[in-house]
């Protein structure tokens, strides 16, 4: 009896921690977002926390966007294979001259490989909704990882 009280001590201790380390990712992840929203790097206007903002300009894959013209938490919605679907996109760039659309979605996760396949299903709703607006356009979609900065391509 005495092992089985431990065993379930020890049970309801991981499931605590587990707990508190996914509470903590997840408001680690909204105050991220909440933080990037506000970016803006452009020759004539710099706006936001200035350790993001120095990062991002010294990346001249990032730039694209974050300049005054990119749009943050555009939503977008339709039909995909019959179900509607309704969707938040992060940050989101249109080319006009090139007839390109850009975007990204924020991801906080140190493992970037144990949600890819998630993601990736994600950033594909994101481009076929996308395309539905902007059928002449081609569609870019990449995810921003956050803890490292890497851009990586998807779409």
């Amino acid at each position: 009896m005495k092992l089985y009280g431990l065993q379930m001590t020890r049970n309801l201790n991981n499931f605590l921690r587990e707990s508190e380390h996914k509470q903590y990712a997840v408001q680690k992840g909204t105050d991220m977002h909440t933080k990037m929203q506000k970016i803006v790097v452009d020759s004539d206007c710099i706006i936001g926390d200035a350790d993001i903002v120095n990062i991002i300009k010294k990346r001249s894959d990032l730039v694209l966007f974050f300049n005054k013209n990119a749009k943050t938490e555009v939503s977008v919605a339709g039909y995909i294979s019959g179900t509607f679907i309704s969707r938040r996109i992060d940050r989101l760039f249109i080319d006009d001259k090139t007839k390109t659309v850009y975007f990204i979605d924020y991801k906080t996760d140190v493992n970037k490989t144990e949600f890819i396949n998630k993601y990736k299903q994600q950033l594909n709703e994101y481009a076929q909704l996308l395309h539905s607006a902007y059928p002449d356009y081609k569609i870019n979609g990449y995810i921003l990882w956050l803890n490292d900065w890497e851009l990586y391509k998807l779409i």
